[in-house]
């Protein structure tokens, strides 16, 4: 088996997981691209492949495009 990498990127409101180079679906927050990301690392990690996750920081907890303040 090989390595899954999953890499957070983006900035607030427009959010993607990059994994092996390809991005695929847009994401609101910060969040909904992790969750999204451990989704599909669980998976790999099933199938017996070893797993990297990254996350960037943002301006704000979520990375929301408006946080509400």
């Amino acid at each position: 088996m090989g390595l899954a990498a999953y890499d957070i990127v983006g900035r607030d409101g427009a959010w993607h997981v990059d994994h092996d180079g390809e991005v695929r679906n847009t994401y609101q927050t910060k969040e909904a691209a992790f969750e999204a990301a451990v989704a599909a690392a669980s998976l790999a990690m099933r199938q017996g492949h070893s797993v990297r996750l990254t996350v960037p920081e943002s301006q704000n907890a979520v990375g929301a495009e408006n946080s509400g303040g």
